[in-house]
C-alpha cells in the first residue's frame, strides 16, 4: 500500500511540474511580440480614428480612401483593388488608345525592364525609379487585403474549430497563424533568391563585390518591393492606431521605423544583396515564433515546448550570429567597394553619363555612394540588434521559467484575460 502511495505521489508530483511548465510557457510566450503583429485587444480606450474606420458605412472609393476603413476592411480594400485593376484593363484594351503606355501598369507590375546585354544569358534585369512608389501604394492596399481576408475567412473559422471561444483569444490566434503563413513564404522566396547570387550562404564579401548591384533580377525586384509594401502597411496601421496598441507598442514602432529605414536606403543606393539577408535572418525565426504561440493557444502544451525549443535555437542563430556578422561585414568589407563607386558625386568626364548632380538621384543609375554610408547602415543593424537583444531576454526568461517549472503572471495577458471574461458575461446577459 505505502508502495503505491508512492507511486501516486511521484505521478501527483510529475504532473503538477508538467502543468507548471506549460503555464510558465504558455504566460511567457504571450510576452515576446512578432514584428509583425498588429494588437490584440487590451482595456485602452479606442483612438478616435479606429472609431471613424469602423463607423464609416460601405460608402465611396474617395470615402474608402480618406478614412484608411481599407486597412482592416478586406471589403473595402477589394473594392480599391477591382476598380484600379478594371481602369487598367479598360486602358490596356480599349480599340482607342489615349496613352502612349498604361499610366496604371507600374501600380501592378514591376517598371524599369533593362535591356538584355549578351553576358545576361536571356535572363531579364531591372532597375529602380520613382514609379515604384506606385507599386508600393497599391500593394499596400493589396497586403492589407490579404491580410484581413486570410484572417476573417479561413483563421477565424480554424481557431473555432480549434475550440476557441472568445474574440480576444481568436484574434490573438489568428494573428499568428497569418505570420507563421506570410513569413513561410517570404522566408522561401528569399532563400530561393539568395540560392541564385553569389551571396549563397552568406558570403558577405559579395555585399560590395561588384558594386553597384542596380541591375536586379526579376525575383529581386519583386521580393524586395513586396516586403517593402507589406512593412509600411504594418506601419500604416500601427502608427495611426487603427488597431488598439498592446504594452509593448513602442518596441514595435522602433523595430518598424528601423526597418523600414534600412529596406528605403538599402534599395535607394543599390545594397540589396545585404538587404535580401537581413530580410531572411528576421523572417525565418518568427515561424518558429508565432507557431509556438498557435500551439500554445490551442492547447497542445508539449509541441508547443519542442516549437519554443527549436526557436530559441534559430532566433540566437538568425536573428544574432547571423546578422553580428553582417554588421561586422558593414563594419570591415565596406571598403570592398571600388574606391571609384564610394564618391559623393560623378567625377566629370569618367562615366559620360553626364555633369555631376545630386547624389541620391545620380545614384540611381551610376551606383555612387559615399563613405559615410558605412555609418548609414551599420547603425540601424545595430539598432536591430538592440530590439533583437530585448526580446531574447524575454524569450531566455520563458526558457528560464519552462525548466524551473517558476509560474510568473503576464499583465497583458491578465488584460486578454479581462477581455475573455467581459466577452462571456456580455453573452450571457444576452442570453438573459
Amino acid at each position: 500500500m505505502a508502495t503505491t502511495r508512492s507511486k501516486a505521489q511521484a505521478q501527483a508530483q510529475a504532473t503538477a511540474n508538467a502543468r507548471a511548465r506549460s503555464n510558465s510557457l504558455k504566460d511567457g510566450l504571450a510576452q515576446v511580440p512578432l514584428a509583425s503583429q498588429s494588437a490584440p485587444p487590451t482595456n485602452e480606450p479606442v483612438p478616435p480614428v479606429t472609431q471613424l474606420v469602423k463607423d464609416v458605412p460601405a460608402a465611396s472609393f474617395l470615402s474608402d480612401l480618406k478614412t484608411f476603413r481599407w486597412t482592416t476592411n478586406p471589403a473595402s480594400s477589394l473594392k480599391l483593388i477591382l476598380v484600379t485593376l478594371v481602369a487598367w484593363a479598360a486602358i490596356e484594351y480599349s480599340p482607342v488608345q489615349y496613352f502612349t503606355s498604361n499610366p496604371l501598369t507600374p501600380a501592378i507590375f514591376i517598371s524599369y525592364p533593362l535591356p538584355v546585354l549578351p553576358g545576361d544569358h536571356g535572363v531579364p534585369y531591372y532597375t529602380k525609379g520613382f514609379l515604384d512608389i506606385a507599386f508600393l501604394a497599391f500593394y499596400i492596399v493589396v497586403f492589407s487585403f490579404i491580410r484581413q481576408g486570410i484572417m476573417e475567412y479561413l483563421l477565424r473559422p480554424l481557431a473555432r474549430w480549434s475550440g476557441l471561444k472568445s474574440e480576444a483569444k481568436q484574434t490573438r490566434f489568428m494573428e499568428q497563424a497569418y505570420a507563421v503563413v506570410y513569413n513561410v513564404l517570404t522566408g522561401a522566396l528569399g532563400l530561393h533568391a539568395m540560392y541564385h547570387s553569389k551571396m549563397w550562404y552568406y558570403k558577405t564579401e559579395h555585399f560590395w563585390l561588384e558594386y553597384p548591384h542596380w541591375r536586379m533580377t526579376r525575383q529581386i525586384k519583386w521580393y524586395y518591393l513586396l516586403q517593402a509594401a507589406y512593412w509600411l502597411q504594418q506601419m500604416i496601421v500601427l502608427g495611426l492606431r487603427l488597431e488598439k496598441p498592446r504594452s509593448d507598442y513602442y518596441q514595435l514602432i522602433v523595430h518598424h521605423i528601423v526597418t523600414l529605414w534600412l529596406i528605403g536606403w538599402s534599395y535607394l543606393i543599390n545594397l540589396t544583396m545585404i538587404g535580401v539577408a537581413i530580410f531572411i535572418s528576421m523572417d525565418i525565426p518568427e515561424i518558429f515564433l508565432a507557431g509556438s504561440k498557435c500551439l500554445n493557444y490551442v492547447g497542445l502544451q508539449h509541441c508547443s515546448e519542442v516549437s519554443f525549443v527549436c526557436l530559441l535555437g534559430v532566433w540566437t542563430y538568425m536573428r544574432h550570429y547571423l546578422n553580428c556578422i553582417m554588421l561586422w561585414s558593414v563594419w570591415y568589407e565596406y571598403d570592398l567597394i571600388p574606391a571609384y563607386h564610394r564618391n559623393w558625386t560623378h567625377a566629370p568626364g569618367n562615366t559620360g553619363t553626364g555633369p555631376a548632380s545630386w547624389w541620391v538621384f545620380t545614384s540611381l543609375s551610376s551606383g555612387r555612394i559615399p563613405h559615410w554610408m558605412k555609418y548609414q547602415i551599420a547603425i540601424p543593424i545595430f539598432l536591430l540588434q538592440c530590439v533583437n537583444a530585448f526580446w531574447s531576454y524575454l524569450l531566455w526568461r520563458i526558457a528560464f521559467r519552462l525548466v524551473t517549472g517558476v509560474t510568473i503572471s503576464d499583465t497583458r495577458e491578465e488584460g486578454e484575460d479581462d477581455d475573455d471574461e467581459a466577452a462571456k458575461k456580455e453573452e450571457e446577459r444576452k442570453r438573459q
